[in-house]
């Protein structure tokens, strides 16, 4: 089994997408860990961290969720374990999770750093498990060779397998790969190779709106993997202008009053993904019917407007088991961009 430990030298670098991409390029059965949660969840009646319930849901693992990750809490996990002791529950968890699995997965928490303490940073998990760890870079191109230079120079490899770093969200891959990436490789570090920025990926879906703002969904339930490309809040008058703005915006997510009927309608009749009603307030049973009948999912939540938009706003945009696209993207991303047999050893 390949055992492979995926960080970063910060957080939300991708790496969890960079881990459903490997999977997918690879087509091999996959286990997963984060035994340091970060995005604490309560599903099914037991608290998860969100990658670790994502990751279950996308490839039917089965594991326990105690298996997976064991906290969230470096003072409860220090009560609850000594050094030996979380060693030894990461090594029954590494077998647990990964019997009868072609790859396994360990994603560190935010960053390589964090959990070092209790035993859970990047290198205490490489370093325990053999696993061979794969650091994620993003950041302007300066910044990612600066980043690579501080892992060269400062950062002691020797007691771990390191297979190198995985350049993600680069917004001009072919002139990175011509002018910096031989800089990083003449560091002596390794590179397993550079992801594309895709705007795709930064689409929230409808369905991640609606559980994040606890959103009650009245139409059209079954088209909640949509993607909302614009987001525009409908608090003025419909007037030839905003009509104009209106046809203009492609795969919009309107937000708006449940009492504004006319600007319901007006977001109705153009391109819609889907439609966010505030105030508690629901429009006229026709034009519930209307939503339903053109497929454009309507979620009714208690808040105002601009709270509802704040909150939107504010939002991370996390890949979720509906996104089947960016799922699909991610794979072909990795099977194009990565030297997967280089990052086996």
């Amino acid at each position: 089994m390949d055992k492979f430990v995926i960080s970063s030298m910060r957080k939300s670098y991708g790496k969890t997408s960079v881990v459903v991409g490997l999977a997918e390029a690879m087509g091999k059965k996959i286990g997963y860990m984060k035994p340091l949660g970060d995005r604490l969840i309560y599903k099914k009646k037991r608290v998860w961290d969100y990658d670790t319930a994502l990751m279950a849901s996308i490839y039917n693992l089965e594991d326990n969720p105690e298996d997976t990750c064991f906290g969230f809490d470096h003072s409860k996990l220090n009560y609850m374990y000594d050094d030996s002791g979380i060693k030894k529950k990461l090594l029954e968890s590494v077998d647990k999770v990964g019997k009868g699995k072609d790859v396994l997965f360990i994603e560190s928490s935010k960053n390589m750093m964090h959990g070092t303490y209790v035993h859970l940073g990047a290198f205490s998990l490489s370093k325990h498990t053999g696993a061979r760890l794969v650091i994620v870079l993003t950041g302007d191109n300066d910044s990612v060779v600066d980043d690579a230079a501080f892992l060269k120079k400062y950062i002691d490899m020797r007691e771990i397998k390191f297979a190198g770093v995985i350049v993600n969200k680069v917004n001009k891959l072919k002139e990175f790969n011509d002018e910096y990436l031989p800089k990083i490789e003449k560091l002596g570090v390794s590179v397993i190779g550079a992801l594309p920025y895709m705007e795709e990926l930064n689409r929230l879906s409808v369905s991640y709106i609606a559980e994040s703002l606890f959103a009650k969904v009245i139409t059209a339930e079954d088209n909640l993997n949509r993607t909302a490309e614009n987001i525009l809040i409908g608090a003025m008058s419909v007037d030839a202008p905003l009509q104009k703005i209106l046809a203009e915006r492609r795969n919009k997510l309107m937000i708006t009053s449940g009492d504004r009927t006319d600007m319901i309608l007006a977001a109705l009749e153009s391109d819609t993904q889907a439609i966010v009603l505030t105030n508690n307030l629901l429009p006229p049973p026709n034009i519930i019917s209307k939503a339903e009948d053109k497929g454009v999912p309507m979620m009714l939540v208690p808040f105002d407007t601009f709270k509802t938009a704040k909150q939107i706003d504010d939002l991370e945009p996390l890949l979720t088991k509906d996104d089947k696209d960016k799922i699909k993207l991610l794979g072909k991303s990795v099977k194009d961009n990565l030297n997967i047999k280089a990052m086996r050893g």
